[in-house]
């Protein structure tokens, strides 16, 4: 079946789906956006998606398109009119179409355009063999907790770690300590068994998957700091691994050059991946 999207209160099919040529998030980059994972036919944290992207629209200073509630049944009808199982949804909402003048314009009505699509899940091979990432200075302005549609810089690292043969780019700030990835969050276990993220603070995009794992952690009474750390220290620690709506918790098994632990997935790794895999057909379960 062909793929449905919503563009400003219209299911359309996604070839023909389109935005005015001069809607703010074309021209300026003057949007926000979410993405929710979909598992078993239901959204995972989706209370805790919506919630950052109110927050990210009130930074920006922009109306919330439509009412929580309106925007749960309008997500609801596009999973079922897609018919994903496993899969995401991925919302953004710009300023609105106005003449291309940089000062917020005074009539503009917000746009919001939703998309979904299936994903297809990790192997447990893949997952044991973990994922190869490379540090890159980090580019990005000082707002990174705003889950901006501004996403050159991480497109540019992105592009560099495909380039490489990782699956991710470490940013690192002027200190030489790790911010996240392009497009996740950035986790090391310290050879006594601490786990360790950044604070989040406005280096960084609070992951909502991140939140979940400290809330997992904390439960089964794991020792974990957030702290920055830096290029260095992740090179030696015992493991790391990345978090993300799309990655969950993926092992990484090196750093550059670096091979970490013996290369492959380390225990406490594989066991939040599992704990989240569980929490998320669950607990972080909305239906």
């Amino acid at each position: 079946m062909s793929r449905i999207a919503y563009v400003n209160g219209r299911f359309v099919p996604h070839s023909h789906a389109e935005v005015h040529v001069e809607d703010r998030g074309y021209q300026f980059a003057d949007g926000v956006y979410e993405v929710v994972l979909v598992q078993n036919g239901v959204m995972v944290d989706e209370i805790p998606h919506l919630e950052r992207l109110d927050r990210s629209l009130d930074e920006l200073r922009i109306p919330h398109p439509m009412s929580r509630g309106a925007l749960r049944a309008q997500m609801r009808e596009l999973v079922r009119q897609n018919r994903i199982r496993n899969g995401l949804v991925y919302m953004q909402v710009t300023r609105g179409v106005a003449k291309r003048d940089h000062p917020f314009p005074k009539n503009a009505k917000p746009s919001i355009v939703m998309t979904a699509k299936r994903i297809a899940m990790a192997t447990p091979e893949a997952v044991e063999n973990g994922v190869k990432v490379i540090t890159i200075k980090d580019i990005r302005w000082e707002r990174c907790d705003i889950k901006s549609i501004a996403l050159l810089p991480n497109v540019l690292g992105k592009q560099q770690a495909r380039e490489n043969g990782a699956f991710e780019a470490w940013q690192v700030d002027e200190d030489g300590k790790v911010t996240e990835g392009t497009s996740s969050n950035a986790w090391i276990v310290t050879q006594d068994g601490e786990l360790v993220t950044r604070p989040a603070t406005n280096d960084i995009l609070n992951g909502i998957t991140r939140m979940s794992i400290l809330k997992l952690a904390d439960r089964q009474g794991l020792k974990f700091v957030e702290r920055p750390f830096s290029v260095e220290e992740a090179k030696s620690a015992r493991e790391a691994f990345v978090s993300s709506a799309t990655a969950f918790v993926t092992p990484v098994t090196q750093i550059d050059d670096t091979v970490i632990g013996n290369g492959k997935a380390g225990s406490l790794s594989r066991g939040l991946r599992d704990s989240y895999m569980d929490y998320a057909a669950g607990e972080g379960a909305t239906a």
